[in-house]
């Protein structure tokens, strides 16, 4: 973790979402991109792992399987903050309507509301649970939940990876010492915090971004 330098922020190559202006004002918002763009590699590597090993990656753009089965996607009070940033200041068009709509009148184990038109509109701050749940061999049947059904399919966390993610994220929730963020990681105490997306009350995100509407 933070005394290897390979596993640094710093030596992760890809380019990952930035929205500079904002994140000069939210110091939260540096935090969890930061920690997204920490773990999306770390799934990328994991990807590239299996598929040197013959196997096939059965997600692909426009299967939306997960995001209407799933019904306990786990995520974390610092996501629900970006979740809920993001829909509020950052989404526009016809879907920030529909997405209101859908928050308004969402109920407990309905869809991720989040799902619009066979697409996440919150891609770029989705949860973690999110941009881990990668699934090999042949496509989800419908209504399928390969966690389990088939879990050998389904790519199993990279740790390192996710252990690094969790340390940037500590200092949100008042762990700032190096050691601290490490004793934390290794009791699992971030899992106390874990929350389930479909159980939210996302009526009050849906209040805010009326708010916001009429104050910008």
């Amino acid at each position: 973790m933070p005394k290897n330098k390979k596993n640094r922020p710093g030596s992760v190559k890809t380019k990952g979402t930035s929205f500079p202006q904002e994140e000069k004002k939210l110091p939260w918002l540096s935090m969890l991109l930061n920690a997204y763009h920490i773990l999306d590699n770390g799934v990328a590597c994991g990807i590239e792992s299996e598929l040197k090993r013959g196997r096939k990656l059965a997600c692909e753009r426009g299967c939306t399987n997960c995001c209407i089965v799933l019904k306990d996607i786990p995520f974390y009070p610092l996501e629900i903050i970006g979740i809920s940033w993001y829909a509020a200041e950052k989404m526009s068009g016809p879907e920030r309507e529909i997405l209101k709509t859908r928050l308004k009148y969402h109920k407990k184990n309905d869809p991720c509301p989040f799902l619009i038109e066979s697409a996440c509109s919150i891609y770029l701050m989705r949860p973690m649970a999110c941009r881990q749940f990668n699934v090999f061999g042949k496509p989800c049947a419908k209504g399928e939940d390969p966690y389990y059904t088939r879990i050998e399919d389904v790519l199993p966390p990279v740790k390192k990876f996710v252990d690094q993610a969790f340390f940037i994220m500590l200092p949100f929730y008042g762990v700032e010492k190096e050691s601290d963020r490490v004793k934390a990681i290794e009791s699992g105490a971030m899992h106390k915090t874990v929350k389930v997306l479909q159980e939210c009350n996302w009526k009050l995100l849906a209040e805010r971004m009326e708010q916001f509407d009429t104050t910008a």
